[in-house]
């Protein structure tokens, strides 16, 4: 997965993290969460806000 697989991203946190509301996650952990995932490629240093939040809107989504 890369930064740009928002969709594969939020499925796979919210997978990981089905009991964890994501509006009380910050973007740090959840970068941080990102870059742990199994099968996450990418450079840690190409993520931006926008980035992020278009993963959390994902994951809110699903969490729903």
């Amino acid at each position: 997965m890369k930064w740009s697989d928002s969709r594969d991203i939020g499925e796979a946190l919210c997978d990981k993290f089905p009991d964890l509301d994501p509006k009380t996650v910050r973007f740090t952990d959840m970068h941080q969460w990102i870059c742990e995932l199994e099968g996450f490629d990418d450079d840690p240093a190409k993520s931006n806000e926008k980035i992020l939040e278009a993963i959390l809107l994902v994951w809110l989504d699903e969490f729903e």
